[in-house]
Order: C-alpha cells, then structure tokens, then sequence
C-alpha cells in the first residue's frame, strides 16, 4: 500500500526547497554579473594623469620585450585572480545556499503553523465537540481569514446539528401524543363490557381523527425537509393567480372563524416551484386566521415594488413582541394563547415558510402590528 507523505511536511519540504533555488538562481546570476564587471574591463593600464584632469589610460614606456614580460604576468595574476573568485564564489554560494534551505525549513514551519493547527482542530472535532473553535491570532491575513472562515464554518455546523435535535426531539414528542391517544382509544374500547356498534364507531371516528393529526404532522415535516434540501424544479408562475386559488379555498374557514379576509393581489412573475410558494400563501394565510381575534380581518396582498415581486399577509390578532417574532419562525412554536377558538395548528407552518423561502432566495420580514397582530413580507429577487 502506498504511503503519502504529510501535506504539512511535503509543502514545508517544497517550500525550504524554492527558497533555495531561487538563492541559487539570484546568487548565481550576481556571481555572473560580478565576475563580468571585474575581469572584462579590458587590458590597458591606467595611470595618473595631469593634476586636476581624468585619469586616462596610456601605455607604459618599456622596450618591447620588457612589456611583453609585463603583460604575461598581469594576464597570469588576472587568470589566477579569476581562479580564486570563482573558486571562492562558489564556495559561498554553496554554503549560502544551504543556509538559506535551513532557514526556509524555519520560515516555513512558522508560516504553516496555523495550517496544523487547523488539521488538528479538525481531526479531533466531531458532533459532540462542534463548539470548539480555532481563534487564530496575528495579522488579518490570508492564514487569519482562512481561521475565521473555518470557525465559521464551525458555528454555522453548531447551529444546524443543535436545531436538527431540537427538531427531531419536538417531533417526536407531537407524534407521541396522537399515538398515545389512538392506543388510548382503541384500549377503552376494548375493555368496555357494554360496548355497543354506535360507542365503538366512535371510538373509532375519533381514532380516526388522530391520525388524520399524524398525517398533518408527518406532511408537514416532509414539505419542511423538502424546503430546506433546495427546489428540484422551477417554472415562472403569477404569485396573484396562486394566491387567489389559496383564497378561494380558505373562504369558507374565515367565515367559520367570523373573520374578514381581504386581498388586492395585483399581478407579478416569479419563478419557482408551484406547489411549494402555494403552500407558503396557505400556511401564512392559515397563521393569520388561527392567530386572530374574534371580528378580525386578514390582508393578502400581492405586487412590485422597487422591481421585485412581493407578497404581504396582514392581520389583526393578539400582540406580538419584538422578542417573539424570531421565535415563531422555529419548528414547533406557537404564538400566544390568545386566539379564535382551538387552532389546531401543528407548529410548523411558519417553519415551512421560512424554508420555502429561503430555497427560493427571496427573503421575509415580520414586523407586529401596533394594534395587535402581524404583518409578514415576502420579497422575491429579480
């Protein structure tokens, strides 16, 4: 089996060995350029001119033999000259070279020091540890950021495995009481000495009901799963046209309810899937009618504004605080207590908005209404 080496020592060992070579190349190319300065300047002797004026070469006055003597020794000492610099050049250059690998090995340990800091950190985080964060140190650079990117990552990782078991524990406990009261149903039936056609189809009518309750509760999660794993399909549609036929169909509730419900929808194009933004129309306008009270209207708008397409649920209701508006948006969340009669609400309506759209990157604001209430804004993207 093949073993790699670590990506910590192979990048160190390749760093040290650029900064060596390039030494080399740079140090080799100043020899080079020395050695060219210094023994190709010519051969002429200079001698000390008139005072005052440049010095400028002559040549020297001996008899012919005597300066062919002269010239073969200078060409001699400049050979010898040549000999001893390249020699000793090159010895620096060498032992130049060598230094600067060792000290490229120094630099680039320290460089890459926050790089095995965050191999370590990762190898040892898991799901239980996921609050565990680098907190690099020094300057705001690329290292730095790579850090906080990574502690990001991290928190964002935190936040989504928290809400996956408070999801998954909320769940669990509203699947349990439909469960619980359809065993209960069905074990007093049962036990019932007396127990007659009509008192068992009740019994049954109401087991019936129940899991009708669980049917809600696992669509419901189902469409909230499907919101936040991303749009398999999108198409152009009327946001109008969709929120008319969700109004049609909640008619007949708001008049049960003793409610007003109310529309200006003028046209306006998106593109998405239709069955979820229908779904998002329904959940709001079923929030707003559950969430209400007695003699309350709904407001359903739709429309442009600044060239985006937007969608706005109104309603009057109990108060809402600042401080809850964030809440209600989480699975499993009520609002106050305050409202028309049993909602009968599963607490995942405003979830299931939320997901839908963000998968549809638009974006939603809630803001309470002074008198009691809350109007939701859905704002589109080009």
């Amino acid at each position: 089996m093949r073993v790699f080496p670590s990506p910590r020592r192979s990048v160190r060992l390749r760093l040290s060995l650029l900064y060596g070579v390039l030494f080399l190349v740079s140090g080799t190319a100043l020899l080079a350029v020395t050695y060219l300065l210094l023994f190709h300047t010519g051969g002429s002797v200079y001698m000390p001119g008139p005072e005052g004026a440049d010095a400028l070469p002559v040549a020297p006055a001996s008899p012919p033999a005597e300066k062919a003597h002269l010239e073969d020794a200078l060409r001699d000492q400049r050979d010898a000259d040549q000999r001893d610099f390249l020699l000793q050049g090159g010895i620096a250059l060498a032992l130049m070279t060598v230094v600067s690998v060792v000290l490229g090995w120094l630099v680039a340990g320290r460089l890459l020091r926050p790089l095995r800091t965050v191999t370590s950190t990762a190898r040892d985080i898991s799901a239980t540890n996921l609050h565990q964060r680098l907190a690099l140190s020094g300057p705001d650079d690329e290292l730095k950021q790579l850090g906080d990117t990574f502690d990001g990552l991290l928190e964002r990782l935190e936040r989504s495995f928290r809400s996956q078991r408070q999801f998954v524990a909320n769940a669990s406990h509203e699947l349990r009481t439909p469960l619980a009261r359809q065993r209960t149903l069905g074990q007093v039936a049962l036990s019932d000495p007396g127990a007659t056609v009509e008192s068992l189809r009740e019994a049954h009518e109401r087991i019936i009901l129940a899991g009708r309750q669980q049917e809600r509760l696992i669509e419901a999660m189902l469409t909230l799963a499907r919101g936040e794993g991303g749009l398999d399909r999108r198409e152009p549609l009327d946001l109008a046209t969709v929120a008319d036929e969700v109004l049609l169909a909640q008619r007949a509730d708001a008049a049960r309810r003793g409610l007003r419900l109310s529309s200006a929808l003028g046209p306006t194009s998106v593109t998405g899937d239709p069955r979820l933004l229908e779904r998002v129309i329904a959940n709001l306008v079923d929030n707003a009618l559950r969430y209400n009270v007695s003699g309350g209207h709904v407001e359903v708008a739709t429309g442009t504004s600044e060239g985006h397409s937007v969608l706005t649920v109104s309603n009057t209701g109990p108060v809402v605080r600042e401080q809850d508006v964030e809440r209600i948006f989480r699975p499993f969340q009520r609002a106050a207590a305050d409202r028309t009669g049993n909602d009968g609400g599963i607490g995942l309506g405003l979830s299931i908005v939320d997901a839908v759209v963000t998968a549809h990157g638009a974006t939603i604001t809630a803001r309470p209404n002074p008198g009691g209430g809350l109007t939701v804004t859905i704002t589109f993207a080009h």
